[in-house]
């Protein structure tokens, strides 16, 4: 088992450096490579605010991605991407109310965007 982190993922994924993306597929390819839910929201964060991929993009992206790879909490990544393409919220937030519909937790916050998308779910 390898752990990838948001480097390679982003290798992977923008293809900006040939060598390290082919690196960074040949891993994902012929090893079992792990993804633990706080690279993926880092590599949300630096896709967004970095390359200013859209959030549609973000997601499509993602979800072929993660169809590659075991990842921890893998119904709850998939819920807060979903979340994450449809509203304005920080994807930490998406990951929040993912846990909420995926396991029924309560959330408590103060940020009024999260807490009125909860709200609605109810």
């Amino acid at each position: 088992m390898v752990m990838l982190d948001t480097n390679m993922i982003l290798r992977y994924l923008l293809n900006d450096n040939p060598d390290m993306a082919e690196y960074a597929q040949g891993a994902i390819q012929s090893e079992n490579a792990k993804v633990t839910i706080e690279v993926i929201a880092e590599v949300v964060y630096v896709l967004k605010g970095v390359y200013s991929v859209s959030r549609q993009e973000i997601r499509n992206g993602l979800e072929v991605f993660i169809g590659e790879v075991e990842i921890t909490e893998k119904e709850v990544v998939n819920c807060a991407l979903d979340t994450y393409a449809k509203h304005n919220l920080d994807f930490v937030d998406c990951v929040l109310y993912a846990y909420h519909e995926v396991y029924n937790y309560d959330i408590l916050t103060f940020d009024k965007k999260l807490k009125r998308l909860l709200n609605t779910k109810e």
